[in-house]
């Protein structure tokens, strides 16, 4: 299935979008898509009330979409996890995932109007896999038992200001955690409709110019050692969001440094998980 979270920031009502892609509104069944729906066995409860029908429709005309998931407790961000990024940024293949947290604020939706900080001279974009937990999960002890605590998975938009990130602090922080950062969207596609997440493409335009073309296949580390390994230090809660790398065609590693600037469009989206579309602002 397809969850999505539809209407004004901070007004949002839970849909599921259907296989003739008709949007149906889930406020009869439950009141938002977020960690205690998943917890709760909301996805089971959806799946049913869909089959039973009849839900009513949603008017997609002038309908914003939200982030897929509310109020996730934690973005937890892999960097530095598919080869040819690693290279472009000069930076040594890592032996272990190179972990950081980004601030759950950030989630936005997949079309909201994302800002360059103020101060900021490196913005730059990144086009990642987010994986969205569904389970209470603490010392997994491997791939497979990692997978049995997704629920899904999403497009992320790992918007990262790279002047913040590297030069003003030893932590990364700074720079992948101002407003509006992360947007994320435009669905929640369930694990079961996905299928391998390592075979997956993902792409990211800027301005109509091809930036980044890359597959999960090229993961250093794979979604569910990821998963696995962050459970053994951290408890991963319902709805917490893990964004796993992004591969090569960022503007840190391209020629020039082409970082975006106020009126600058960005197009990004993986196979099977939709797209996303957003035009930066200034802070």
């Amino acid at each position: 299935m397809k969850l999505l979270r539809v209407g004004v920031p901070g007004e949002e009502r839970p849909a599921v979008r259907v296989a003739d892609g008709r949007l149906l509104d889930l406020s009869s069944v439950v009141s938002d898509i977020d960690g205690a729906f998943l917890a709760s066995g909301g996805v089971d409860r959806v799946r049913a009330a869909v089959e039973a029908g009849p839900l009513p429709e949603c008017d997609p005309d002038g309908l914003r979409i939200g982030a897929p998931v509310a109020r996730p407790g934690k973005v937890v961000c892999v960097g530095l996890n598919y080869r040819d990024h690693a290279a472009e940024t000069g930076a040594v293949v890592p032996s272990r995932p190179v972990v950081f947290m980004k601030d759950p604020g950030t989630v936005v939706g997949p079309y909201d109007q994302v800002l360059v900080p103020r101060g900021s001279v490196k913005t730059d974009w990144e086009v990642e896999l987010a994986v969205v937990i569904g389970r209470r999960a603490r010392y997994l002890a491997g791939p497979e038992e990692a997978a049995e605590v997704i629920a899904g998975y999403a497009v992320s938009h790992d918007v990262s200001e790279r002047e913040f990130q590297l030069q003003y602090s030893s932590q990364w922080d700074l720079g992948k955690s101002c407003e509006t950062f992360n947007p994320l969207g435009p669905w929640l596609v369930t694990a079961d409709e996905v299928g391998d997440p390592q075979d997956l493409s993902l792409r990211l335009s800027v301005n109509g110019v091809k930036r980044q073309h890359g597959h999960t296949s090229d993961m250093i580390f794979p979604v569910h050692h990821i998963v696995a390994y962050l459970s053994r230090y951290m408890v991963l809660e319902p709805g917490d969001v893990i964004n796993t790398g992004t591969p090569a065609g960022v503007a840190l590693g391209l020629p020039g440094t082409p970082y975006l600037r106020a009126g600058d469009t960005v197009e990004l989206g993986i196979d099977g998980l939709g797209d996303q579309r957003q035009t930066f602002g200034q802070a």
